[in-house]
């Protein structure tokens, strides 16, 4: 084993634990606050989607980053967590897009994290620390 190959490996971990363990965050809390799903189902209503899609959101913020964390068919994973966010940045901020916080940041750039580094990990896999590596 090289130094280099070790440290895309140690890389990738480093990833897939910062993207998989603070989205869990946002999962946990819609665990514990069960009528966030009544607002979400409201934006995909709004939108002429089916109401019962909100419940996309447990797979998109609990199973999905658990999956990353894991390294269990990370890419899979990611893939989820980036149909996830695309959800939530066309639903619920889509009008900030070309906006900027009152502190100088891009609107979106949380949203904006999570769906590319996501996407890194779709395309990264879950390297050689993972349940099972792909």
């Amino acid at each position: 084993m090289s130094l280099e190959s070790l440290n895309a490996d140690v890389g990738q971990l480093i990833l897939r634990l910062s993207v998989g363990g603070l989205m869990l965050f946002h999962g946990v809390s819609k665990l514990m606050h069960p009528a966030s799903l009544d607002f979400i189902g409201g934006m995909l209503a709004g939108n002429g989607l089916p109401v019962i899609l909100a419940y996309g959101v447990y797979i998109g913020e609990d199973v999905a980053p658990l999956m990353i964390i894991a390294g269990f068919k990370a890419r899979l994973g990611g893939l989820i967590i980036v149909i996830n966010m695309l959800f939530a940045l066309l639903l619920a901020h889509s009008g900030d897009f070309f906006s900027l916080s009152e502190h100088g940041g891009w609107m979106i750039e949380l949203q904006m994290f999570y769906l590319l580094s996501a996407l890194a990990v779709v395309f990264l896999g879950s390297g050689k620390f993972a349940v099972k590596s792909d």
